[in-house]
């Protein structure tokens, strides 16, 4: 068995989703928002980051962390919170000695629609078909997407350490992508 954790950051909040994988079984284990107020200081938002993600980590002790790789944007302060938020993420992961691995926004949608730019809709809708989740466990957008990254990274990790395997005599290790 696989447990991942899937985290999609913001500024606002961050989504955050635990898939196990068993063979062919994707499973829910737990996801929701790391809501920050408005009112926080920057500094204090990544303290909130840190600390919840913290504790979810704990909790749920997944193998590894997958987040969706920076994106370009057209608002550069928008893009530099972002990076900040990204930045306690992969801090938290680093102090817990969890392997990082990051994924493009195409790529995660194509592991979990088939289509790389499938919207937001898309995902939320396949993500609650494979992962057979009710609307009431989904609080937002950011938490599917957060699922969707963990389930992109069992999907392809599992791929790349079969073709690895078949194709060569040493044993795969993984990849930390940076």
């Amino acid at each position: 068995m696989s447990r991942v954790i899937g985290i999609d950051p913001g500024s606002s909040k961050t989504g955050f989703g635990i898939v196990d994988k068993t063979g062919h079984h994707l499973r829910h284990v737990d996801s929701g928002i790391i809501r920050l107020k408005s009112s926080q200081t920057l500094s204090d938002k990544l303290l909130s980051i840190h600390l919840e993600l913290t504790s979810i980590i704990a909790i749920h002790k997944p193998d590894v962390l997958a987040i969706e790789e920076v994106f370009y944007a057209k608002n550069v302060r928008s893009a530099m919170v972002l990076s900040h938020a990204r930045a306690a993420v992969l801090l938290t992961a680093a102090l817990q000695k969890l392997p990082v691995f990051e994924y493009a926004a195409l790529e995660v949608k194509r592991a979990t629609t088939s289509y790389g730019r499938a919207s937001k809709e898309q995902v939320f809708e396949m993500i609650k078909r494979l992962l057979n989740l009710q609307n009431q466990h989904i609080q937002s957008m950011d938490q599917t997407d957060a699922l969707a990254i963990a389930i992109c990274h069992l999907n392809t990790f599992a791929l790349e350490q079969k073709i690895v395997t078949e194709n060569s005599p040493h044993t795969y290790k993984g990849t930390y992508r940076t």
